[in-house]
């Protein structure tokens, strides 16, 4: 799985460097919607996070069941479980100090 994920991102990078791919958005489309509120599921969805989408129709139904597993274990590793601890720490720091006050900031994954 390793050897597939990394083969797929070096792909990727290839094809946006030769020109063959193009990221359906731009930095400044990004910041446009994260200032207005407005993070959609067009706007935010796998495409516009940092974990590399291995999943597309063109990989072999052996190579697409290998990117599927790949993609739920980076989504269940680097999001929800991320945002589990984070939730956490925010919860246990609000209960240890109900006195204080806290300012939290949070990257929109």
């Amino acid at each position: 799985q390793v050897v597939f994920a990394l083969n797929q991102t070096l792909l990727q990078q290839e094809s946006l460097r030769a020109g063959n791919f193009q990221i359906p958005y731009t930095t400044e489309d990004l910041i446009k919607h994260y200032n207005c509120g407005d993070l959609s599921s067009i706007i935010f969805n796998h495409d516009t996070s940092q974990v590399p989408n291995f999943i597309n129709a063109t990989l072999p139904a052996h190579e697409r069941i290998t990117a599927q597993e790949i993609d739920s274990y980076f989504r269940q590793e680097l999001i929800y479980k991320r945002n589990e601890r984070m939730g956490r720490r925010v919860k246990d720091l609000l209960e240890e100090y109900p006195d204080k006050s806290f300012f939290f900031a949070f990257g929109a994954g």
